[in-house]
């Protein structure tokens, strides 16, 4: 599944016109597939924005952007009753989101014990997905103030993508119902480029995908995932402190923690002030 682009605030992602085809958009590209540039479109949004450095800003989504234990956690228990196995408490299962649905569908049979044949958690996983897909908002919401600091980051000028081991088109989904999309240029999952965090191939893909500079990039996390990737990426990584981390989140070191979205922008400038020049290679 290919990442879905979506340029400046207002934009909405592009989808191949064929079900079951490549999902993606190039940067600028126009509908008859006449490319006109990253840049092109990125210098309209950058107006206003004289004297600032232009960031890329990537953002994973479950337990940073969104509150998506209600739909998971329900999921999660509806297969497992559906295997005649006890469902999981709701704080125990928060602790087995962010390495995607399969990684918590096998952590939560590990916890109970029980070791399933490929084939048996291919079967199991594709009953989540479907249940999943079909009650993916019905308790999920933005985290408070998040949809007000996008709008703000957006604009500044700023590059906004997000970058989640969710699937692709199920983050797609959730950001389309929940009216987020629009603000993001990129939305990677785990199958957008066949590598997930904390590989940092993903951040970096997600980046120039894009058109971002590394050099002038932050990731936004939750977990230990994400601040591993983006440490493998020597990009600088805020931490929320009300997402789904196992370890409690200070622990890890990111390079700042907040505990509302209302202290991102301060967040993001402290890391500028102290960010080392980065030359360009020759």
């Amino acid at each position: 599944m290919g990442c879905v682009a979506a340029f400046g605030r207002g934009f909405i992602p592009y989808f191949s016109p064929a079900p079951g085809k490549r999902r993606m958009a190039l940067a600028g590209q126009t509908a008859n597939g006449e490319g006109l540039g990253h840049q092109a479109r990125f210098d309209g949004l950058a107006k206003g924005a004289a004297n600032k450095t232009m960031l890329t800003i990537a953002f994973d989504l479950d337990g940073t952007l969104v509150d998506t234990a209600p739909d998971l956690i329900s999921t999660l228990n509806f297969v497992l009753a559906r295997e005649g196995l006890p469902p999981v408490g709701y704080d125990a299962a928060r602790r087995l989101i962010g390495g995607g649905a399969k990684a918590m569908l096998e952590r939560a049979l590990a916890d109970e014990g029980r070791s399933c044949p490929k084939p048996e958690l291919d079967r199991m996983y594709e009953i989540f997905l479907a249940h999943y897909t079909a009650h993916i908002a019905d308790g999920s919401r933005p985290f408070p103030k998040v949809e007000a600091i996008l709008e703000d980051l957006s604009a500044r000028g700023h590059r906004l993508a997000v970058c989640t081991n969710k699937l692709e088109n199920l983050s797609v989904q959730l950001l389309d119902i929940l009216k987020l999309s629009r603000y993001f240029a990129a939305i990677c999952g785990q199958d957008t480029f066949g590598v997930q965090k904390p590989d940092p191939r993903m951040l970096r893909l997600t980046i120039a995908r894009v058109g971002g500079n590394p050099a002038h990039a932050i990731m936004v996390g939750d977990s230990g995932t994400d601040v591993r990737a983006a440490r493998a990426a020597s990009i600088p990584v805020i931490a929320v402190n009300f997402g789904y981390s196992d370890v409690p989140i200070a622990s890890l070191s990111p390079d700042r923690l907040i505990g509302s979205y209302s202290e991102l922008p301060a967040a993001i400038e402290g890391i500028e002030k102290v960010r080392a020049p980065v030359r360009s290679p020759t």
